[in-house]
């Protein structure tokens, strides 16, 4: 299993592998959610 930190996912967002590319932005768009509902 891939972490799922930010740091991670964005460096996953430069892979030629769509899925992955998907997979990532997924993990960014939740972590940026968590933060703006604790915020």
């Amino acid at each position: 299993m891939e972490k799922q930190d930010i740091s991670s996912a964005y460096r996953r967002l430069k892979s030629p592998n769509k899925k992955t590319r998907e997979r990532a932005l997924k993990i960014i768009k939740a972590i940026k959610k968590k933060r703006k509902l604790s915020a």
